[in-house]
């Protein structure tokens, strides 16, 4: 570790010498950069009043500034002096600042000292042991609920500054993701021993790089340090319902497996016909925009802003899922489409920010529905619309194979009609929820129908036990909605 640290060193020593934003950011077009990106990276920040922050590789200040401007408190760490020198004679008459000259893999600071960790450019001058020694540094550092913001480049370097060596990791996004989620900490109370880890509450590319450079590897994330439960692990075991996501239910091969039977860029009932025959339902007008939570890959997104040149932006929790429409994106050339990793029931958004929430078949993993249908009230500006396709269920006593099956997805499901009360109670009008179950039966069969007119190229592709998978479980979703446990719900409302 010391000779990686030797280099890290070395490279730094090398591009701080005169203590600029171009050596900084190593780009030349580092000021209308920085001034363009700022703004953009601190909306994603929680609520800053009255909070104590530790900034993380703050560099000659360029973001120190605005977080004194908020907050109560500012620790400055940076790895080089000139840095350190320069945020200091800019930024130390203000007061509530302290700056600190430091290698991160050696800080020390008292448990719960700080609400939010703030870093930007750090992590890829660490190997992954110091980021993961780092990360359990920082649960112990954040107060109870505290959160840590940090953004990287990953893939491949941004910047046009010459270098005679680049000793920095260019991590993919889902590799943080990974080791981020690896990380745990404990401590002891006096009701034993509790652990905490980070929930992602989003990650999505900079805006700013996609517009003024064309690239999309510029990756920030918003976590929250959270309760590790043993006792009430989600499925499979796993800590985090993201995790159950990315390792069981939608891993990569998995969601290929899935866009294979649905077709190219849908994972969800009826593909491209049920997303024309639903998007149709909201009259969409160019350069509106429009939420899709629980995008998926991206397939009903990039229709809508082919099609009615709205702008999109597209949310689900699985990285996974988001990694793959990112690649889409790329090859879309599609800047009217953005995707992010995010939890729809932490995720904030301005009022009246959009003019359409979408969402497919998704919203059955979210216990909260009614306090989710307020977000989208809140978030829709007035005349906007909500557009939603989820599975629901029949009245109970339901048969102990569904409940074992709901059991076993971790889902939380309504009838239709209970489903449309909860918009209603949300404030929305001209509520209607319409039981389609009986077109869910007739897409079904559709598709495996199609099932058996691939089958070969699917199983060449795949394998036979992938093809019996997807088709057992489509033959038991057909006799679920045949028993009248399962239903399929279409809920369509407007926001005065």
């Amino acid at each position: 570790m010391d000779k990686e640290r030797n280099a890290m060193h070395a490279f730094w020593k090398a591009h701080s010498q005169n203590a600029t934003v171009e050596e900084m950011m190593l780009d030349s077009n580092a000021q209308q950069l920085s001034m363009q990106e700022l703004p953009e990276i601190l909306e994603i920040l929680p609520n800053l009043d009255g909070i104590d922050v530790l900034e993380l590789g703050a560099g000659i200040g360029r973001c120190t500034k605005h977080l004194i401007d908020k907050v109560r408190h500012v620790t400055a760490v940076d790895f080089m002096e000139n840095f350190v020198k320069k945020n200091k004679e800019q930024n130390s008459h203000l007061g509530n600042a302290e700056f600190i000259q430091a290698d991160v893999t050696q800080l020390e600071f008292p448990e719960k000292r700080f609400d939010l960790i703030f870093s930007n450019w750090l992590l890829m001058y660490l190997s992954d042991e110091e980021l993961c020694s780092l990360a359990e540094k920082m649960l112990s550092w954040l107060r109870p609920s505290g959160y840590l913001f940090f953004r990287e480049s990953c893939f491949h370097q941004s910047g046009d500054r010459k270098r005679d060596f680049n000793p920095t990791h260019y991590r993919s996004s889902s590799l943080y993701n990974h080791l981020m989620a690896s990380v745990t900490w404990s401590e002891s109370g006096e009701n034993g021993e509790q652990s905490y880890g980070f929930d992602t509450v989003l990650s999505r590319t900079v805006q700013t790089y996609i517009k003024m450079k064309k690239i999309q590897n510029q990756v920030c994330w918003l976590m929250q340090k959270a309760c590790r439960d043993p006792v009430q692990q989600h499925q499979g075991g796993f800590s985090t319902f993201q995790q159950f996501l990315d390792n069981q239910q939608y891993t990569h091969r998995g969601i290929l497996r899935y866009e294979k039977m649905f077709g190219s860029g849908y994972v969800s009932t009826g593909g491209l016909s049920t997303t024309k025959e639903f998007v149709d339902l909201l009259n969409l007008k160019p350069g509106q925009r429009v939420l899709d939570v629980g995008c998926g890959i991206g397939g009903g997104d990039f229709y809508m802003a082919k099609t009615f040149g709205v702008e999109v932006l597209g949310m689900d929790l699985s990285s996974n899922m988001v990694d793959i429409a990112m690649e889409r994106a790329v090859s879309e050339k599609l800047p009217s489409v953005q995707f992010e990793v995010s939890d729809a029931t932490k995720r904030t958004f301005p009022d009246s920010s959009f003019d359409v929430v979408y969402s497919r078949d998704s919203i059955l993993h979210i216990s909260d529905k009614l306090k989710l249908f307020r977000n989208f009230h809140s978030w829709l500006k007035p005349g906007g619309k909500v557009l939603i396709s989820d599975y629901c269920c029949g009245e109970k006593p339901w048969t102990p194979a569904f409940q074992e099956y709901v059991n076993q997805r971790g889902y939380i499901l309504y009838t239709p009609q209970r489903y449309g009360k909860f918009l209603e109670e949300a404030g929305f009008n001209n509520v209607r929820a319409e039981d389609r179950t009986v077109q869910f039966i007739s897409v079904i069969k559709a598709e495996l129908k199609r099932a058996q007119e691939i089958q070969g190229e699917f199983i060449q592709e795949f394998s036979q036990e992938d093809f019996d998978e997807i088709v057992n479980g489509w033959t038991a979703k057909l006799q679920r909605c045949e028993n009248g446990d399962q239903r399929w719900g279409l809920f369509y409302a407007t926001r005065d």
